[in-house]
């Protein structure tokens, strides 16, 4: 079974004020880098609908949301986060993407899946867009493999350098999930200490100080996301993959290298092959120096590939 690639010309339409870190030229990067990995299978995002989003987001901020839409230029939800004329239509291609992955990985057309959609999603809360993000879309996929699919277990792995605020939000009450994230801190959004634990003891933090790299990475997946995991029996993983914890990027200051990603795909993908046959969904978050960007996606995808049986 194939490794499904979902993108789509609608997410380059989220256009973002020159300077700014989430730029249009992330996604050309990554399908560029990825081009070269022959049997990929590339798929266009289809477009999510309201009900989808309804899964997590209630009617009145969807409609928020659709009123602050420009019809020129950009709107400013928060000093980090702006809307252009196709900035909605972006984020339904983004959840419907999540979504239609979760459905062809578990009726096994796919053994996995990378969604290269644009805006991210980890830090938009139920009520709050915010970090550059609308919907909260792993969030939005673990509830549909929940609900729509009655899957019982859903573990969602966020290895962003940033917190994920929003999903750890919508999912703090849901105890058929378990969401794991390393994160560097002190940094933004100031969420992700280890004492927050969900209302189901099913959220885990594990925070990674400025300045480290491999070998902290390493441990704290080896010796407490990966094995929490395990423990859990996920009938489905999926991934939060930011990339922005590598060397380059310029938004914040762990140490991780392209091998890095690497490795944690590898890792992630073992364990996946051993808890529920291989299933896993992984979903582009973070990452802002282009080349390292770049780079560090075609790893990730390429891990994915090798383990696509």
């Amino acid at each position: 079974m194939p490794t499904l690639f979902y993108t789509h010309s609608d997410c380059d339409a989220h256009a973002s004020p020159q300077g700014h870190p989430e730029q249009v030229a992330r996604l050309p990067a990554i399908r560029s880098a990825v081009a070269q990995l022959d049997g990929l299978v590339h798929v266009e995002a289809p477009l999510g609908g309201e009900t989808d989003v309804l899964r997590c987001h209630p009617q009145d901020y969807i409609d928020r949301i659709r009123a602050a839409i420009p019809d020129a230029g950009w709107s400013a939800v928060d000093g980090d986060t702006y809307l252009a004329p196709g900035s909605l239509r972006a984020a339904f291609r983004g959840v419907g993407a999540v979504c239609d992955a979760v459905d062809r990985v578990l009726a096994g057309d796919a053994s996995n899946a990378f969604v290269a959609c644009r805006p991210p999603g980890h830090h938009a809360e139920r009520e709050t867009a915010m970090g550059f993000c609308l919907f909260g879309s792993v969030a939005i996929a673990a509830k549909h493999a929940l609900d729509h699919h009655g899957l019982s277990r859903v573990a969602v792995i966020d290895f962003d350098v940033h917190h994920g605020n929003g999903t750890q939000d919508l999912l703090w009450g849901e105890a058929r999930t378990l969401f794991a994230s390393t994160h560097q801190m002190p940094l933004y959004p100031g969420s992700g200490a280890a004492h927050e634990r969900g209302a189901h003891d099913n959220v885990l933090n594990v925070p990674l100080a400025s300045g480290t790299g491999s070998a902290a990475m390493r441990a704290a997946y080896e010796g407490h996301i990966l094995p929490a995991i395990e423990a859990f029996r996920p009938e489905l993983i999926l991934i939060s993959a930011g990339f922005d914890a590598h060397r380059a990027d310029p938004l914040a200051g762990l140490m991780w290298t392209t091998d890095d990603f690497g490795w944690l795909s590898r890792k992630i993908c073992d364990l996946a092959d051993r808890v529920c046959d291989g299933r896993v969904v992984s979903s582009l978050e973070g990452g802002y120096d282009l080349d390292a960007l770049a780079e560090s996606a075609a790893a990730h995808v390429k891990v994915l590939m090798e383990h696509a049986g």
